[in-house]
């Protein structure tokens, strides 16, 4: 490795080490019925096409909380992580903001 180089500083000291290409995602707590099991909906700004102007796109991912210490309205951080089941392959991460 090149020694004139910046170190890169860690931005999020909660993330594991060996993050590598996994993707992580923010986003609402929609429904924590189920055990262990939350739903996030990640909202994204994207622009069209053709005339430019953003709109937004929501997608929900299914992950795991192993305490069972998310509620409804929660901001989380959500990581890429092994099928644990039929729908949920991602791990939740750190509470960002709790609901008012």
């Amino acid at each position: 490795m090149n020694e004139n180089m910046p170190k890169q500083e860690n931005a999020n000291k909660m993330l594991p080490a060996d993050t590598g290409s996994k993707r992580v995602f923010q986003g609402k707590v929609t429904s924590n019925k189920a055990d262990k099991t939350i739903t996030v909906e990640i909202v994204r700004h994207v622009p069209h096409p053709l005339f430019k102007k953003y709109y937004k796109k929501n997608k929900k991912f299914m992950a795991h909380d192993e305490n069972n210490e998310c509620n409804i309205g929660d901001t989380v951080k959500i990581i890429e992580h092994r099928p644990l089941s039929k729908r949920k392959r991602w791990n939740l991460v750190e509470i960002v903001e709790r609901a008012k």
